[in-house]
């Protein structure tokens, strides 16, 4: 027996992703996705390998299956669960939901004696710096969700220190972009396109960001590890400027009109004087003065164990751009 994969979270897009490659890969004899947004895409799976769950991570959970017949040893639990979108929640919605979640999810895998957790945590933890971020880095989250991102690894921790049998992988993803993700590099490549980007600082700022497809790969490599407890970042390596980034794409797109750069400071203030324009009609926009600031600061965030390991990173971003344009065509006409 392979055991079963409980993807709470898996609704959503790195859950889905994870889920057509634990697929086609037969990873597992059944799959439980668990999560409050209905699952879409994998009607030919629904109700045979794949069955989904209504769930609420804040609150005691019961899937209402027997799960007794699965090697504990096996299966895995995949916590993907959590408020991330910054801005876009008040404070305290972070920590109402991902700290509770990781305190649930032990839960259920104590009660259920399942001995593998792999949580989905963030570089946020690591806050603001100048410097390179590994994983040995000290952690100074800033944020609503950077510190509920940390409490929950702790929270986890604790129930592999319960055990000598447990296993626990946290990986910390920089931004994920790819098919279908309509995130940071996504309006990027529009913008470029309508020349409207603007570089901050003139883009010489490191932005560390993960295709998602690498992000799986390096999923089921740690998975195959032995090792108690990993943590890892991931990011694509090597990490790139912003201004590389942007040369790269309207490269391989073919993009010929011109790119703007001005000063962080000035792409601020005229966020926030389009964000009360938007407020003034009645809409909204993603011009927000939070993302202009963190869009001109480094995330400058290095893969270390994924390199110390061996691990093949396969989509540095022009190799990404290829492989989304590959599959998704119809994001880029």
């Amino acid at each position: 027996m392979k055991g079963v994969a409980i993807i709470f979270g898996g609704s959503g897009y790195i859950g889905r992703h994870l889920l057509q490659e634990l697929l086609n890969e037969n990873q597992f004899d059944s799959y439980i996705i668990a999560d409050l947004k209905p699952l879409i895409g994998f009607d030919d799976y629904l109700n045979q390998k794949v069955k989904y769950i209504a769930v609420d991570v804040k609150k005691k959970i019961d899937l209402g299956v027997d799960l007794l017949g699965f090697d504990s040893e096996k299966s895995w639990i995949f916590n993907f669960a959590a408020i991330h979108r910054e801005p876009g929640h008040e404070f305290q919605e972070y920590f109402d939901t991902n700290i509770p979640g990781a305190e649930n999810i032990n839960n259920f895998a104590r009660e259920n004696k399942i001995d593998n957790i792999f949580f989905t945590s963030s570089i946020a933890p690591y806050g603001r710096s100048l410097d390179q971020r590994i994983e040995s880095s000290p952690l100074y989250p800033e944020t609503a969700y950077g510190i509920s991102k940390g409490f929950a690894e702790k929270i986890h921790k604790e129930w592999l220190a319960e055990n000598d049998s447990r296993r626990l992988i946290i990986v910390r993803p920089s931004v994920i972009f790819g098919p279908k993700d309509p995130g940071n590099v996504f309006r990027m490549i529009n913008a470029l396109k309508k020349g409207t980007f603007v570089l901050p600082n003139g883009g010489k700022v490191i932005k560390a960001y993960g295709y998602v497809y690498g992000l799986i790969d390096s999923m089921l490599f740690t998975i195959k590890k032995e090792e108690r407890l990993i943590v890892y970042n991931y990011a694509e390596n090597p990490v790139v400027p912003l201004n590389e980034m942007v040369t790269i794409a309207k490269d391989y797109l073919e993009i010929k009109k011109p790119t703007l750069k001005l000063p962080v400071s000035v792409l601020a203030i005229i966020a926030f004087f389009v964000q009360i324009l938007f407020t003034i009609i009645g809409k909204k926009s993603d011009i927000h003065p939070v993302r202009v600031k963190k869009a001109g600061f480094p995330t400058n965030i290095k893969p270390q164990y994924l390199i110390d390991n061996g691990f093949e990173f396969k989509y540095d971003f022009r190799n990404a751009l290829k492989h989304w344009k590959l599959v998704s065509q119809e994001d880029f006409d």
